[in-house]
């Protein structure tokens, strides 16, 4: 029987400390925890040894690409738990590590101040904590004034105090060899820029921007609307893909498998003749017209953003250039999509010049970056492996570590969380079919525990081109308000895609689908027809801006509301506490909403809820009886929205 035997020898030079139960950590350290540059990371561990020796740790942290590590002290909290903290001032990738050791003259101190509580004799004890002091090296030069100082005064008077000193201990803390120095395996972290936690997205169809009806629209269009999306508080625009669409399969309106004369096509359907993920349709513009946009979003304090789809159409320029990239029927017409999807193709990442594939589309992704792109949104996830992702991710990351990268599917529950573990920056989520009370708790307590809160980012999109939920279908203003209000203030990111603020509700009989949807024809529209809400979308976005409690999702704790199409929650982040009710039906209702467990940190002290501020109208209410009593008229507004004050 083959056995592997380990000797004395070996075993003896294994590490003396178990380092275990790290926070944050996802999958042993598989996948980098997420946080944003410029904020504190807190790492907490378990650190133990045998025997009552005192230990020693420390929290190393490095930039990946840097060779040098930095060091912060971790504290001791009991129970062998210990903590400590680093701040990645810059966007990238880290590494940390934790590290722990035997402080020999801190077990020397400890043992000879128990024996002196006993009245043993420690002058033995007192010789050799002295010759502790002669191995000291590397010390500062205040910590080796002390070192020294403090040896002297033992050796002319004998007396053992002058080496007990808290000063001293201090001192050689850092300055003493570390024969059984025990240092964890690196674990990774990506420090994103704070967009990536706190955004609001507004979707359109560039195309569809013009006033004129039947005219294509074009770039320029898109910078004449660039004011009033920002007018509604976005600081995100979104744009659907914006690439030559292929002939070849091309659909008609409605996805029809036919397409008539003059039919737009769909946008996902990506190359044509003019170019393929790196070229702009011609009857969008030009290149210059593209910079004029990049340079009028950032004037409106807006980032565009760009779908970005790993798909092409049969008409594609790979499709030529590169016939090894795509998969091939025994006919040698090439494999498309079924169904509703027979107008692309999906590339071979398989293929036998997968690396020339992986890069081509990667190169596609930089061209757009050198053009002013920082974010993007990455559709039909699943038509690429794992690992075509993570590669991209890090090495865009790598280049341009600003890039913000979306993770727009829809998909299986955990196949939709490991995306987020392989690194985008945020992902979508299946609020838009959670419409009941215990489902938004269930849900939203989901994503935002531990671990899921420190890899997964949600972005809770309210509707998109491909999904008109069946709750908006029947046009009620209440409840288009209700959802973008529990989407803006749920969580940190949210959006809404175009025609959302003017209560576009005409939807396919029986499915959750647009009629006459835009992605296969050209709409106009009057952007400021009555009954629109984009006054009310504005009020929500200057709400969320002004209170840093909504720039998060994880800070998320729910109330106990005895009303069960009621939904009441709190969110809290550095003295601000907003506290939110929001009516599931447009029934009008009063509710008595217990507040007495929720306080507020003043900076000195947590204290509770006295009063609530109206974030809409300033008006303040005071907390009776633990409580307040709140009247909501979902016709007028179905959310009350209040900053918390003690």
């Amino acid at each position: 029987m083959n056995k592997t035997i380990q000797t004395v020898e070996s075993a003896a030079a294994g590490s003396a400390f178990l380092i275990e139960d790290i926070y944050p950590l996802i999958d042993g350290g598989r996948f980098a925890v997420k946080r944003i540059a410029g904020e504190r990371v807190e790492v907490w561990a378990d650190i133990y040894r045998d025997g009552d020796a005192v230990i020693g740790a420390a929290l190393v942290w490095r930039r990946e690409q840097d060779r040098e590590w930095q060091t912060e002290p971790m504290v001791h909290h009991g129970n062998d738990r210990w903590s400590g903290a680093f701040v990645p001032a810059e966007t990238g990738q880290y590494v940390y590590a934790i590290e722990a050791w035997t402080d020999e003259f801190a077990t020397w101190r400890h043992g000879v101040a128990r024996k002196r509580l006993s009245g043993a004799d420690v002058a033995l004890d007192a010789v050799e904590g002295a010759g502790l002091l002669t191995k000291a090296h590397g010390a500062r030069q205040d910590a080796a004034a002390i070192i020294v100082g403090q040896c002297e005064d033992y050796l002319q008077t004998g007396d053992v105090t002058p080496l007990l000193t808290a000063e001293l201990g201090a001192a050689m803390a850092d300055s003493q060899p570390r024969p059984d120095l025990t240092r964890s395996p690196p674990f990774p972290l990506i420090a994103d820029r704070g967009k990536a936690r706190f955004s609001a997205w507004y979707q359109m169809m560039p195309r569809s921007q013009s006033d004129v009806p039947g005219r294509h629209g074009t770039l320029r269009d898109c910078i004449a609307r660039a004011p009033d999306v920002a007018a509604m508080g976005f600081d995100v625009l979104y744009f659907t893909p914006i690439h030559p669409i292929g002939h070849t399969r091309r659909k008609g309106r409605d996805n029809s498998p036919m397409a008539a004369e003059g039919d737009p096509g769909s946008p996902y359907a990506i190359g044509a003749a003019e170019g393929g993920h790196d070229a702009l349709h011609p009857d969008l513009g030009t290149a210059e017209d593209f910079r004029a946009l990049v340079a009028t979003c950032l004037e409106y304090g807006l980032e565009l953003a760009l779908d970005f789809a790993v798909q092409c159409s049969p008409d594609h320029p790979w499709l030529t250039q590169h016939p090894e990239w795509f998969k091939w029927r025994p006919d040698r017409s090439v494999r498309t999509g079924a169904g509703p999807y027979s107008d692309i193709v999906i590339p071979d990442f398989a293929s036998v010049d997968r690396a020339g594939l992986w890069c081509a589309f990667r190169d596609a992704m930089l061209f757009w970056i050198d053009h002013g792109v920082t974010i993007f949104a990455i559709d039909n996830h699943d038509t690429a492996p794992f690992q075509f992702w993570e590669w991209l991710i890090r090495d865009i990351r790598r280049r341009h570590p600003e890039v913000i990268l979306f993770s727009k599917t829809f998909a299986r529950p955990k196949l939709m969380k490991g995306l987020a573990k392989l690194g985008f920056a945020q992902s979508f989520t299946y609020f838009p079919w959670r419409t009941e009370k215990w489902e938004l708790e269930q849900y939203l307590g989901e994503i935002t525990r531990y671990p899921e809160r420190d890899f997964y980012r949600p972005n809770l999109f309210v509707n998109t081109p491909d999904l008109l939920p069946y709750h908006l279908q029947s046009g009620e203003a209440w409840m288009f308000k209700a959802r973008v209000a529990l989407a803006a203030i749920l969580s940190g990111n949210y959006g809404v895609y175009s025609g959302f603020e003017l209560l576009e509700h005409e939807a396919v009989p029986g499915r959750e689908e647009y009629f006459d949807s835009e992605k296969y024809r050209i709409k106009q529209r009057d952007w400021d027809r009555p009954g629109n809400i984009k006054a009310y979308i504005a009020a929500l976005n200057r709400i969320r801006r002004e209170n840093t409690a909504l720039h998060d999702t994880a800070n998320l704790r729910f109330l106990g509301v005895e009303d069960r199409e009621t939904i009441a929650f709190v969110k809290e982040a550095a003295g601000n506490s907003v506290l939110s009710v929001i009516a599931l039906s447009c029934n009008v209702r009063d509710i008595w909403l217990p507040l007495g467990d929720v306080t507020v940190d003043t900076g000195e002290e947590r204290r509770h809820v006295t009063s609530l501020e109206n974030l809409h109208t300033g008006e303040r209410s005071r907390i009776e009886w633990g409580g307040i009593k709140l009247h909501i008229d979902p016709g007028c507004d179905p959310a009350l929205l209040f900053r918390c004050l003690a």
